[in-house]
């Protein structure tokens, strides 16, 4: 089951030991003045770098433009589970069951990827010090722009081997 909200509950919601070292990557992260913190700021835009964590996770900081629905697409993973933050600005993520949707793609293993057809997920809004724990049952399509349109987000994605839970 998805978990979603500010850091607090999602730390709240999920197994300490497995997590371990996603929570301390994102107390660094949002410690002022962090070298984490100063890192993903100087991040360009439509760039993603990864950082190895412990325990066989690891962290994808991204920098984008937000998109449209329409440019988006469902998606899971077999082998992580998807821990993703917004650090700067704000993101729509979609999320729905995997029994009520339809693969398009075939797992891709090299990328950890199955895509899906288009359904009616739920919307959360995420902000800047938010975020959702994807679960391997957990359909999602990140990376949503609001109405206002396309906006610049700051975001990492904390991969947790699905193994270590």
């Amino acid at each position: 089951m998805a978990v979603f909200g500010n850091l607090s509950t999602i730390r709240s919601q999920v197994p300490a030991a497995a997590f371990g070292s996603c929570f301390a990557y994102l107390d660094d992260l949002f410690t002022a003045g962090s070298a984490a913190a100063l890192r993903l700021r100087q991040i360009a835009e439509g760039e993603t770098r990864r950082i190895e964590l412990s325990g066989g996770s690891f962290a994808l900081e991204q920098v984008y433009l937000s998109k449209r629905r329409t440019e988006g697409f469902f998606e899971s993973h077999r082998g992580y589970i998807d821990v993703q933050v917004v650090f700067d600005g704000e993101e729509g993520m979609e999320v729905i069951d995997l029994g009520r949707v339809t693969v398009k793609q075939p797992y891709d293993s090299n990328r950890d990827l199955l895509i899906y057809e288009d359904n009616a997920g739920s919307l959360l809004r995420v902000r800047s010090g938010q975020g959702a724990v994807f679960h391997p049952v957990d359909v999602h399509m990140p990376g949503l722009c609001g109405e206002a349109g396309p906006q610049l987000v700051r975001k990492t994605v904390i991969k947790v081997p699905v193994g270590s839970v």
